[in-house]
């Protein structure tokens, strides 16, 4: 059994031109041709991030994408904002370019599916990827703050045919791949890999060190687990399972009980590096996590850090060191949110190696 999944990067090979046209070719190019909604808005079916997340269930399994694998409580009827009114999930924010099965269509933008339809995770995509840019605009991204990412996210699912996903610069999109628990079924996969987006958005090239990937790693990770647990709140869902330990559910095939991808509590420190970037990344995201921690104790709140953090890494450089993105991040906090949040950044790097 896997500790962890194949590795995510930002850095993909090239695929052949014979290839790329292949897959540019699954895109449903009936939309010319079909009437669309004329609505913005919608509805769907989608995890309320995802099903060991809301039950707490550790012993659910994939059981080959079987509706009866996970109980119905685990879904939600959620509204889908920001539809460009063709019929498909397009819109925005979030555009499903391509995937596996047919296309979801609805000519009253009413896309309800349950997981044993490849169109249910097109729905998914499409709705966490809204969302987590919604979150990044709560905050205050595109209005008092530089937008981050501000434009249409290409995504395509299941056409990566191991269990695996990635985000690309060149091409600006976000692959999902399947198996197992198809990737695409979990929230916080999603917005992982939608958080390399926003890296790449936000400084162009980003990753070039094994600092900044491993940076890279933590921040997909801490972003899944911050933007489900926003809309855990914002729709009064219930969180069953450990916060600090994303992707509970997409790691049910590789994993032992209770499941995580990686964890935010592992107290690992710069001298526990493997040269591996998810593994090295558990060094940052537990920084990340424990300062989330720490500003709800000086009554700042999650929301003020969520700021904060997005904010410095506009500083970030593209090969960015852990000890010059801490120094980044411990600038923004005093800027922003005073001494006693700064000395906290401070305080909670130095922890775990992290010195400047």
């Amino acid at each position: 059994m896997r500790a962890t999944r194949p590795s995510r990067t930002t850095w993909v090979v090239a695929a052949s031109a014979s290839a790329l046209l292949a897959t540019l070719a699954l895109a449903p190019s009936a939309q010319a041709t079909k009437p669309g909604s004329d609505s913005t808005t919608g509805t769907g079916s989608v995890f309320m991030v995802n099903p060991v997340q809301s039950s707490g269930d550790e012993s659910l399994t994939d059981d080959k994408d079987a509706d009866s694998a996970v109980p119905a409580s685990a879904y939600a009827t959620v509204a889908l904002r920001n539809l460009d009114g063709s019929g498909y999930l397009s819109g925005k924010w979030a555009n499903v370019r391509s995937n596996t099965g047919p296309a979801a269509y609805s000519t009253t933008n009413t896309f309800s599916y349950t997981r044993h339809d490849d169109r249910f995770e097109q729905v998914m995509a499409y709705f966490w990827v809204n969302q987590a840019q919604e979150y990044l605009q709560s905050l205050g991204f595109g209005s008092t703050l530089p937008p981050v990412n501000m434009h249409a996210q290409d995504v395509r699912i299941d056409q990566y045919g191991i269990d695996n996903s990635y985000q690309t610069d060149k091409q600006d999109f976000l692959r999902f791949g399947k198996g197992g628990v198809d990737d695409a079924e979990d929230a916080e996969v999603i917005v992982h890999e939608y958080g390399h987006a926003v890296h790449a958005a936000q400084v162009p090239g980003f990753g070039t060190s094994l600092d900044a990937g491993s940076i890279g790693e933590a921040w997909g990770d801490y972003f899944g687990v911050t933007v489900g647990l926003a809309a855990d709140q914002q729709y009064g869902w219930p969180v069953k399972a450990e916060q600090a330990c994303p992707m509970d559910w997409d790691s049910t095939s590789y994993t032992a009980a209770p499941h995580c991808i990686r964890r935010f509590d592992r107290n690992l420190t710069v001298a526990d590096r493997k040269g591996e970037v998810h593994y090295d990344g558990q060094i940052w995201s537990q920084a990340l996590w424990e300062i989330r921690q720490g500003y709800v104790q000086l009554g700042l709140g999650t929301r003020a850090w969520d700021t904060t953090l997005v904010d410095s890494q506009f500083d970030y450089a593209p090969d960015t060191s852990f000890s010059a993105a801490a120094k980044a991040t411990y600038n923004k906090a005093l800027a922003r949110d005073g001494q006693k949040a700064a000395d906290l950044v401070r305080a909670r790097f130095a922890a775990r190696g992290i010195t400047f």
